[in-house]
């Protein structure tokens, strides 16, 4: 049984603290906006996946709540950065074993200032579920006094330059890039523009990653009805519905660890697979995609992506993004909500956002910020500890 994405709505992302909100009221929003957007009501839904890193257990049913009190199931989902696109996986899951013709994606989180940690209980990184990733990096890098997770992407980016000769420039251009995409989403957390010249000139958080090239914690929300090909007949939803062509989660592998490497460790296998996989399933290659949804935690990352998703040969991703190939009048279109960076991070809402650009994209509503034509995208999320899931959307319009 197919999938379709059938309605998406997200808050704009924001800054933690600047805004007097809870979780219950950023997940009412992003859910009745979705709901909104398919034209249905909740009581449609049968059942709903909460993806969210930071609050409390059952938090998924206190801010599904808001949307209605019918009884249904709720999941409660925590995959690192991953979460919003595994709870996504879920809803699609549910759809094509006959679970449910509806199912509401939900993803949110409310954060607190400052960088992110390593994943360690009272700073005993030893207790920590990615322990084994940062005795990676400590084995070949040390451990610096800067934030763990900058660090490890931070160490992957110093091993790429060692590697392939990429430039602290060529890093800087993501940033740019996804800055300058970002000016037009109305729902991103920054809209400002910058040269590389004054995203290398920024504050250095780990060398060679500026703040600029690093993604910000956020406060924000976002959701997905996800149906049958039934439930789009019946409610006609024909001209709304994007399809999800092919899915697919990893997780990490003996490759991941073997190597001794940080461009391996933060998950570069892991991406490669779940796209190979991606392709496979549905017959469809980089080649056929348009835009791109990645993630870009840091500059990095979207660099070691483009080589994952195949979108160029190993250490050619720096001279990719240089070519001007990711932007608008390129191959591709990678990032126009503005990416990680610059949108904004909220864990739990991330893998769901791209999905709701990547809808909009596709079926045409997606304002300054359109990408001619798309009529096909690929969304990649990542969470550190691992899991990787790439989905591919289609539009038959």
């Amino acid at each position: 049984m197919k999938a379709y994405v059938v309605g998406v709505g997200m808050t704009k992302f924001e800054k933690p603290e600047t805004r007097e909100w809870q979780y219950w009221d950023m997940a009412k929003e992003a859910g009745t906006n979705a709901l909104s957007d398919a034209g249905i009501p909740y009581t449609e839904v049968e059942q709903v996946p909460v993806g969210y890193c930071f609050q409390a257990s059952t938090a998924g049913q206190r801010a599904a709540y808001e949307l209605g009190l019918t009884g249904v199931p709720v999941y409660n989902v925590n995959n690192n950065c991953a979460t919003g696109s595994t709870a996504l996986m879920l809803a699609r899951q549910l759809v094509e074993g006959g679970a449910g013709d509806c199912v509401l994606a939900l993803g949110f989180e409310k954060m607190k200032r400052g960088a992110l940690g390593g994943g360690a209980d009272g700073g005993d990184f030893s207790t920590s579920p990615v322990a084994r990733h940062y005795g990676v990096m400590a084995a070949r890098h040390g451990f610096e006094m800067t934030p763990p997770t900058a660090q490890i992407f931070g160490n992957a980016a110093r091993e790429h330059m060692e590697r392939y000769g990429t430039t602290e420039a060529q890093l800087a251009a993501v940033g740019a890039k996804n800055h300058r995409h970002s000016a037009n989403n109305p729902y991103a957390q920054f809209q400002d523009v910058y040269s590389v010249d004054e995203i290398l000139a920024a504050k250095t958080v780990h060398r060679p990653l500026t703040k600029l090239q690093c993604s910000p914690t956020s406060d924000g929300a976002a959701a997905a009805v996800v149906v049958s090909e039934r439930f789009v007949e019946r409610h006609g939803l024909g001209a709304r519905a994007v399809e999800i062509v092919a899915q697919a989660m990893t997780t990490d592998t003996e490759e991941s660890f073997a190597s001794g490497s940080c461009i391996d460790v933060v998950g570069q296998p892991m991406s490669r697979e779940a796209a190979r996989q991606v392709y496979e399933r549905s017959g469809l290659g980089i080649e056929d995609v348009h835009v791109v949804e990645l993630h870009d935690c840091f500059s990095v990352n979207e660099l070691l992506t483009y080589e994952a998703l195949g979108m160029c040969g190993p250490g050619e991703s720096g001279k990719l993004v240089e070519s001007g190939a990711t932007t608008y009048g390129g191959r591709w279109v990678v990032n126009p909500s503005g990416g990680l960076i610059s949108k904004g991070h909220p864990l739990g809402a991330t893998g769901i956002a791209q999905v709701a650009e990547l809808t909009w994209q596709l079926r045409g509503e997606a304002g300054a910020r359109q990408v001619p034509h798309a009529r096909v995208g690929l969304a990649h999320n990542i969470g550190l500890g691992g899991a990787a899931v790439v989905t591919l959307l289609r539009t038959g319009e």
